[in-house]
C-alpha cells in the first residue's frame, strides 16, 4: 500500500521524466546536427584542398600583379573570365602542329586554339551567372562526360575534364561542397567563340 508521500514522489519523478525526455531528444538531435556539420566541414576542407592542388585558380581566378608577377586575385576567387575584359587579338596565322597550339590572355581565363576561343567558367555559387543552379549530379556528370551539366555542349580546352573525371565520387562531391561554400560573385562569362570558317 502506497502512502501519499511515496505516491507524490513517484508522480514528481514521472512528470520530471516527461519534461526531460524531449530535452534528451533535442540534445540527441543537436549532437547529430553537430556531427553532420563536422562531416560537412571536413568535406568542404577536402574540396578546398582538391581545388587548390588541382590548379582551378590558375584559369578560373583572374590575376593581379604581385611582387613576383601575376598571381591569383583571391578577391575574385573562381569567378571565371572577367565579363568586361577585352581579349587581345587572336593570332591570324592559325593554330596547329608546327604552329602555336594555343594562346591565352593575361588572366589565363581566355584561351584561343583550333577550337576557337574558350572562357573559364564562373564557379562561384551565383544563381544566374555561376554554379548556383547546378546540382551535385550535374556537376559530376559534366566532369565525367565532358559536356556542360552532363548533357550540353562540349567542355572546351584547356579544361582538363578527362583528368578530373577520374576522381572518386567522394572527391567530386567534396569539390562541389567547397564551391557551394565560397562567396557568390555575379560575373557573366562570355560564350565560346567558334573558330573561323575554313578557307577564310
Amino acid at each position: 500500500m502506497f502512502n501519499l508521500t511515496a505516491k507524490g514522489e513517484g508522480m514528481k519523478k514521472w512528470k520530471l521524466s516527461i519534461v526531460l525526455a524531449p530535452a534528451a531528444i533535442a540534445v540527441g538531435i543537436g549532437a547529430i546536427a553537430i556531427a553532420q556539420g563536422t562531416d560537412n566541414s571536413a568535406q568542404v576542407k577536402r574540396g578546398e584542398y582538391l581545388v587548390t592542388v588541382g590548379g582551378c585558380n590558375d584559369c578560373h581566378t583572374p590575376k593581379k600583379m604581385g611582387p613576383m608577377g601575376p598571381e591569383p586575385d583571391m578577391s575574385r576567387k573562381l569567378m571565371g573570365h572577367p565579363a568586361l575584359e577585352i581579349i587581345p587579338p587572336i593570332p591570324t596565322d592559325g593554330f596547329g602542329m608546327g604552329k602555336w597550339m594555343a594562346a591565352t590572355n593575361g588572366h589565363l581565363s581566355a584561351w584561343a586554339g583550333p577550337w576557337g576561343v574558350s572562357f573559364a567558367a564562373n564557379l562561384t555559387p551565383d544563381n544566374l551567372t555561376g554554379s548556383g543552379a547546378w546540382t551535385e549530379k550535374s556537376f559530376m556528370d559534366a566532369l565525367r562526360t565532358g559536356k556542360h551539366l552532363g548533357t550540353g555542349r562540349p567542355i572546351l580546352p584547356p579544361m582538363p575534364w578527362p583528368n578530373y573525371g577520374q576522381m572518386t565520387d567522394e572527391d567530386l562531391k567534396a569539390i562541389f561542397a567547397y564551391l557551394r561554400s565560397i562567396p557568390a560573385i555575379s560575373n557573366q562569362v562570355p560564350q565560346p567563340i567558334p573558330p573561323p570558317a575554313s578557307g577564310h
